[in-house]
């Protein structure tokens, strides 16, 4: 019989060894601690309070951005020899993590083994859980002085510094002197507790009382993502793609492939790491990963699509998602989503539409489409490409929902324009065996004389208003018009 206090122990040595960094720096000494020691060293208090391990095993991480040349490494610091500006960095936030009454404390620079690849793996796949269960992220701007320099500062343009504003549900601000930017403890939510938050002592800013709310305000200006989302805790999921993905769009990495990898964690998926693969394979993979959850939203971009072996629907970069549109994706429940040889294997309702014009403006074209099952509703496109009379065309709504195999359809629906060409090849008669060993064999030729269906190029997702279906309830329709196609 396992006793409830055996449980608790359990749970608590699964996070020790799942949930935090693979060692801490140990603030007293400057050495490091490995994970297995981090967890024996908190066991007994723990067993004392029986709370959650999150609030017994408490370290400080550093956001930051890393220098040109001079940070120390893991080398560095397990032989003793860590110097030069970036030590100095360290030393500083260290010191800070103290004054938060850490014990512990974690840097990117130093605190990972890059010369272990199963290490820098499991790192990066991990790093947004490291930063999401720290209690304290001291973030160092480096080119800041006053909140409003914050606008200019790199900080806020770099890839993986995204997830590192994110993730932790504490955060505080220093400048380039390391002077707190505001008086609170912790910029994020400024709600907390006043008696457990404020900073006193030597941590009082010499910049003066100014709102906590001031340094969100900036951040939204300077990063795109709106004040709600910086101050209530982050939840990472495949969900809200064509918003979230705006966040990363202008930011920078070293890497190609960190555009994809610094994603990971946001977006709650998990992808091998390999570098030299590519930025655009890394983002294609990560594309997929995220399509298996469902959410439509991840169909949300427009532009040229990336250069994907058997896929047109795949977006080539987080830029493909700043034009997104405003579109009605919940309560429309999960899409199957399957990439396969013939492209993405998608159901989508197919309603057929008809040309109405078809006019060269500029270097594009300027397109207007009726339904032919709702004739009132129109459809306005620009695409640097003409349609063909010959091609059929249609809407592919993916905003649908189920309930058995009935789709039901909203009357703001979010669609694709599709069109097929008529296939030449399936136009030659079929002919039939003569031979008289097929006993009661039917024999037909295939009706269908176009290819698949395929995107019209660059338009994305468009919203079409059915003027007959209210707002909130669907209008259930044959199944007969949800259509598995391959994009």
């Amino acid at each position: 019989m396992i006793l409830p206090e055996e449980c608790y122990i359990d749970e608590f040595d699964r996070y020790a060894m799942n949930d935090i960094p693979i060692r801490l720096i140990r603030l007293t000494d400057m050495t490091f601690v490995e994970r297995n020691e981090v967890r024996e060293h908190f066991r007994t208090s723990y067993i004392r309070r029986l709370g959650q391990p999150s609030d017994t095993v408490r370290y400080a991480i550093l956001s930051h951005r890393w220098l040109n040349q001079g940070e120390p490494t893991y080398e560095d610091i397990k032989a003793g020899i860590a110097a030069g500006p970036g030590y100095e960095k360290l030393k500083k936030f260290c010191a800070k993590a103290e004054e938060y009454n850490m014990e512990f404390a974690w840097s990117d620079t130093c605190c990972i083994n890059k010369s272990s690849s199963t290490e820098l793996d499991e790192s990066i796949r991990s790093m947004f859980r490291w930063y999401g269960n720290s209690a304290i992220c001291i973030i160092h701007l480096a080119q800041s002085e006053t909140i409003e320099d914050i606008m200019e500062d790199e900080w806020t343009e770099r890839g993986w510094t995204l997830q590192e504003l994110l993730a932790p549900a504490r955060i505080k601000f220093f400048n380039k002197h390391w002077v707190p930017m505001t008086c609170d403890r912790n910029d994020k939510n400024y709600k907390d507790d006043i008696n457990d938050f404020l900073v006193s002592g030597p941590l009082l800013s010499s910049l003066g009382r100014r709102e906590p709310a001031e340094i969100l305000e900036t951040l939204e200006r300077a990063t795109g993502i709106p004040h709600d989302d910086l101050q209530r805790k982050f939840c990472p999921s495949p969900s809200e793609v064509d918003k979230r993905m705006t966040w990363a769009a202008r930011r920078k990495t070293t890497r190609v492939e960190d555009v994809a990898y610094a994603l990971m964690g946001m977006f709650d998926v998990s992808l091998q790491i390999a570098y030299g693969e590519g930025g655009d394979r890394a983002f294609c993979r990560l594309i997929e990963a995220i399509m298996q959850a469902g959410d439509p939203s991840v169909l949300n971009w427009k532009g040229e699509a990336a250069r994907h072996h058997a896929s047109h629907a795949i977006p080539r970069s987080p830029q493909s998602f700043i034009s997104y549109q405003s579109l009605e994706f919940e309560g429309s429940g999960r899409l199957e989503m399957t990439m396969t040889s013939l492209g993405l294997r998608i159901p989508l309702v197919i309603f057929p539409l008809s040309v109405r014009s078809n006019l060269q403006a500029g270097h594009g074209h300027s397109i207007t489409l009726a339904c032919l099952l709702c004739p009132s509703v129109k459809i306005d496109i620009d695409t640097n490409y003409g349609l063909d009379s010959g091609d059929q065309y249609a809407l592919g709504i993916v905003n649908y929902s189920l309930i058995g195999h009935v789709p039901g359809i909203r009357g703001k629906s979010a669609c694709f324009i599709l069109h097929r060409q008529p296939d030449v090849f399936r136009c030659v008669p079929v002919c039939k065996p003569k031979c008289t060993e097929f006993v009661g064999l039917k024999f037909s030729p295939p009706d269908e004389r176009f290819t698949e269906w395929k995107l019209v190029e660059e338009v994305g997702l468009v919203q079409v208003d059915f003027p007959s279906i209210p707002d909130e309830p669907v209008c259930y329709i044959d199944r007969r018009y949800l259509q598995t196609v391959y994009l």
